[in-house]
């Protein structure tokens, strides 16, 4: 039972953001992008254990501030901002690889987990999200009547 979602479009939109980094919004507006878009999408590790899941995500600079997470209708979200420090401006060439701006990702749940109960501890960079599991349901034993 896989938490993670194929995504077969990383590659382009890792090109697009390497792209905008170089240009800044010079090809692409929001109205072009559909409004409300990620920006970026932080690397996620998922791993599953006998009595929960456990997705853990790399977030250095993101303050938990700025962090949601929901899971809603079998989806857990995890949704935010990395906000940049103000630079000053000096002549010459300047190199920027660390990315800003909202990320938003989300992973459809299997349906042995207990949604109320999910967890989420934010440290040293690292969110990690625990979704503990239900128990499964003990087969019930059906009376046979005999007549």
């Amino acid at each position: 039972m896989a938490l993670l979602r194929y995504e077969p479009w990383n590659t382009m939109e890792r090109l697009h953001r390497q792209i905008y980094q170089v240009f800044g919004d010079t090809f692409t507006t929001p109205a072009a992008n559909g409004g409300d878009t990620a920006e970026w999408a932080p690397a996620v590790d998922i791993h599953e254990q006998p009595d929960k899941f456990v997705v853990q995500a790399d977030l250095p600079g993101v303050e938990s501030k700025d962090l949601s997470v929901t899971a809603d209708n079998g989806v857990l979200t995890i949704s935010g901002q990395r906000r940049s420090e103000q630079r000053e401006q000096h002549k010459g060439f300047s190199r920027l690889e660390r990315v800003e701006g909202s990320f938003l990702r989300r992973f459809t749940l299997p349906e042995n987990v207990r949604a109320d109960d999910i967890r989420a501890r934010h440290a040293n960079g690292v969110l990690e999200v625990t979704i503990p599991k239900a128990q499964a349901p003990e087969p019930r034993r059906v009376a046979i009547e005999t007549h």
